[in-house]
């Protein structure tokens, strides 16, 4: 039996993170990660990385299979690049296998080789989260129906692309493949598109995607779905419609369920979330849980941000803790990319706060006019009383990187005026802060 003063389940963010710094620190780790193909993490290798780089080369018109051996490439280099930045520390030991708890302190790991038993003082799940696949008939036999993973390792193009689900996810695919040249149709339940968005803002995004050649269909139930004539065709109580392809993108859960985690004390919800409290301890006190697999916002800085809350507890104060991230931003990679913090109008105005909302077309930007794009909107709410941003919503060139700035001046709890009057280089997209803000009366 091997022991270890710490034990990672899972090569993600947090964890490669945490193994990294605790190995410095002098201290022996594991680390269990189930596939060779995963070393990084969600991120690195099915994640942001490989479809933010094909936001990209669609955007330069590049021929989807070039597009695809570079994304491989990428991918491949970062990975290599994750495995050695453990594995070559002396007191790191990576181990290739999935990982099942005993009890609260030992872990048994089928490996390739057959099965170790190894245990551990302090452990850390990190295991992630996975594609949910919703009970329709027929969707899980179907040739031709991918979940994100698999649609990232299509080597052709297809010529229409179905999409069930019309969240961020679905979003950001169907913007990408339009761009090469799919048909794309997004089937979305609901009888609204992007209902977490202001209904402005949603309908500035589907304007978007429809000139790019986007359908939706609302209120689309699908029965089930089979193979016709080598297609996928789906049945729904609108009518049949066929695709080349079906991606589904209902959303990712929590990865637990193979890990036994009840012979160890720790708590799921019913979500299948492994429960933690804000210092991301779990029911167990000397097991914590960081990053997608806990529940809650699926970002890889979020996984970070965890990692620096058990950082602190295992080397520094240990005050850090959830509730110190106040707005966390997020942004979706189509083109041009929405970024979003804080309050919806909406949300504003069901709070009962006295606010303003401003909102500045693209076109109103003279640096959208030198990167002829001028689609989108930016929008920001305004409290009367305390003269704070609420929220903003960015639907523009950029927007990814400016949303960062609004973030750290609502963080600070600084007026808006900050950016009404702050200096920015000429011509960017974030000198348009400046006039989004001079609109505030």
């Amino acid at each position: 039996m091997n022991h270890y003063q710490a034990v990672i389940v899972g090569f993600g963010k947090g964890g490669k993170t945490l193994a990294v710094t605790l190995a410095k620190a002098g201290w022996q780790v594991a680390i269990i990660e189930q596939s060779k193909k995963m070393y990084g993490g969600t991120c690195i290798n099915i994640g942001c990385i490989p479809t933010k780089a094909l936001v990209h080369d669609a955007q330069l018109h590049y021929d989807f299979s070039q597009a695809m051996r570079r994304k491989s490439d990428l991918v491949n280099f970062l990975r290599d690049k994750n495995y050695h930045n453990l594995a070559d520390l002396e007191n790191v030991d990576v181990i290739d296998g999935r990982a099942e708890f005993i009890d609260s302190h030992t872990l048994r790991v089928t490996t390739p080789e057959g099965e170790l038993t190894l245990t551990g003082e302090k452990i850390f799940i990190n295991t992630g989260a996975k594609s949910v696949m919703p009970p329709v008939e027929g969707l899980a036999s179907t040739p031709g129906v991918y979940d994100s993973t698999g649609l990232l390792n299509l080597e052709t193009l297809p010529v229409h692309l179905g999409i069930l689900g019309g969240g961020y996810i679905g979003v950001e695919f169907a913007s990408i493949f339009a761009q090469f040249g799919s048909k794309v149709t997004i089937f979305e339940t609901a009888s609204r598109f992007l209902p977490h968005e202001d209904q402005d803002v949603a309908g500035a995004i589907l304007g978007i995607l429809k000139d790019q050649g986007v359908e939706l269909v609302l209120n689309a139930k699908v029965d089930c779905v089979s193979e016709y004539n080598g297609a996928v065709q789906l049945h729904t109580d609108q009518g049949d419609y066929n695709v080349n392809a079906l991606l589904v993108a209902s959303g990712r859960a929590p990865n637990t369920q193979d890990l036994q985690l009840h012979q160890a004390g720790v708590e799921v919800n019913d979500r299948g979330a492994v429960m933690v409290d804000p210092y991301l301890r779990t029911t167990a006190s000397h097991i914590w849980a960081m990053g997608d697999v806990k529940g809650g916002p699926q970002f890889t800085y979020i996984s970070l941000d965890d990692f620096r809350i058990v950082r602190d507890q295992l080397l520094g104060s240990g005050k850090r803790h959830t509730g110190d991230r106040k707005h966390v931003p997020y942004s979706v990679f189509m083109n041009p990319p929405l970024s979003r913090v804080g309050l919806t109008e909406t949300q504003a105005r069901n709070s009962g706060a006295d606010i303003q909302v401003v909102t500045l077309p693209v076109a109103a930007i003279p640096k959208a006019r030198v990167l002829n794009d001028t689609r989108g909107v930016l929008k920001a709410i305004i409290d009367n009383k305390t003269q704070q941003i609420l929220g903003v919503s960015l639907l523009c060139p950029d927007s990814h990187e400016m949303i960062n700035t609004v973030k750290m001046v609502m963080d600070a709890g600084l007026p808006y005026t900050i950016l009404r009057d702050q200096i920015f280089t000429h011509p960017s997209m974030s000198e348009s802060l400046n006039d989004l803000f001079s609109l505030v009366q």
